[in-house]
């Protein structure tokens, strides 16, 4: 496990939504503007990496003799 505590995933989404609507608000100045536009980036990213990985978990089986392969629908 990495040094830093893994945040949960709604968690990231509710941080990137929080930032989005405090850049959306037009209240905070342009460098704070700026950090906040990175952290939501690096949020994303996250997310994205997290949703990928779990698409391809999702769309493997395993197979009567316990190997893992894709998973495929049959005509």
């Amino acid at each position: 496990m990495s040094k830093e505590k893994e945040i949960k995933f709604e968690d990231k989404i509710k941080e990137l939504e929080k930032i989005i609507n405090e850049l959306e608000s037009g209240e905070i100045n342009l460098d704070e503007s700026i950090e906040k536009y990175t952290k939501a980036m690096k949020l994303v990213k996250e997310c994205d990496d997290k949703l990928k990985n779990i698409e391809k978990q999702v769309n493997k089986i395993i197979n009567e003799e316990g190997q893992e392969e894709d998973f495929k629908v049959e005509d």
